[in-house]
């Protein structure tokens, strides 16, 4: 399923127009958007949870060449599916 669908199943579900549809999942994303950025954590009970790891720079090796890379510290998003979502998926 993509974002499409998604506006497309809300607003088949929910007698909405598209427009409707796409602007309460447009705000639902930009949300969990903006929280992350904060540095908050992003937990959908049942679903999944979204947090942000830091990674601290480091010197990495080009795998080709051998030679020495600095790598800046960063932030990645991740998720982790909740165990309801689990227990589904594995019937």
């Amino acid at each position: 399923m993509n974002k499409l669908d998604l506006i497309q199943t809300l607003k088949d579900s929910n007698n909405l127009s598209k427009s409707e549809a796409e602007a309460v999942v447009n705000l639902f994303f930009n949300e969990m958007a903006a929280a992350l950025t904060q540095g908050d954590r992003v937990e959908i009970r049942g679903l999944c949870s979204f947090f942000i790891k830091k990674y601290k720079a480091y010197t990495g090796r080009n795998p080709k060449t051998g030679e020495e890379v600095k790598v800046a510290r960063k932030k990645l998003p991740f998720s982790k599916a909740g165990k309801e979502l689990k227990d589904r998926v594995n019937g």
